[in-house]
């Protein structure tokens, strides 16, 4: 790599004549870019889409006119895998995606509403980018064969660490949380983390595909 050689108060500095451009994708282009998949394609996952609706903690749609059920291909492939697991090991439950690929601008406002407060642990600064904003994150929960959601001991978003994976045998121990419950939670996770997702410590419904670090360096971030 070349490099531009500076002098500065007679200490030499070494700096990269430029550094590398982040990888950007318009929301615009996502429908027309083959690295990317509609989650309608995916057979036997529900969606539901809350940052999409009203149903959410900011009350409004954060993504239109963005449609965003979308994931990266990556993160699709996985997630289908997940869903073989779930025919294979628990068939009479099914995945429904909760939030799929959330565009920066999304994101951005989901972040200015909690920044400064406690709950700005359970999002991602955007200046480091959510993984949700490169389509290789997925918040997730399970139907059951009624086709409703299962009991988690909290619902989506709900910023208690009753959300958090990492207190789970404290809360099961003291009665916060059921057997049951802390069953549903394992149960998802096996079946997510067959298909090659990570989850994280203090939200049950969220899944990364891949390192964090890789994807922020590799994958574009949707604007």
């Amino acid at each position: 790599m070349r490099c531009a050689v500076l002098k500065c108060r007679s200490i030499l500095v070494v700096e990269p004549e430029s550094a590398p451009m982040p990888l950007t994708l318009p929301c615009e282009a996502v429908p027309n870019h083959p690295d990317f998949v509609h989650l309608s394609t995916l057979q036997g996952v529900a969606i539901d889409l809350r940052y999409g609706s009203t149903n959410n903690f900011l009350g409004r749609d954060v993504y239109a006119p963005f449609d965003g059920a979308w994931l990266h291909r990556v993160a699709a492939e996985a997630l289908m895998r997940a869903r073989d697991w779930l025919l294979s090991n628990a068939p009479t439950f099914q995945l429904i995606v909760l939030d799929a690929l959330r565009p920066q601008r999304a994101h951005e406002q989901l972040y200015s509403a909690v920044e400064g407060t406690p709950f700005n642990l359970y999002l991602a600064n955007p200046v480091r980018g959510s993984i949700h904003s490169f389509g290789m994150a997925v918040d997730v929960s399970l139907l059951d064969s009624t086709g409703h959601e299962v009991d988690m001991g909290t619902g989506f978003d709900d910023f208690t660490e009753r959300s958090h994976p990492a207190k789970e045998a404290l809360f099961l121990a003291d009665g916060t949380l059921t057997a049951a419950q802390v069953e549903n939670r394992s149960r998802l996770r096996t079946a997510m983390q067959s298909g090659g997702f990570q989850g994280i410590n203090t939200e049950w419904w969220h899944f990364d595909c891949g390192d964090r670090l890789v994807v922020r360096a590799e994958y574009a971030r949707v604007l």
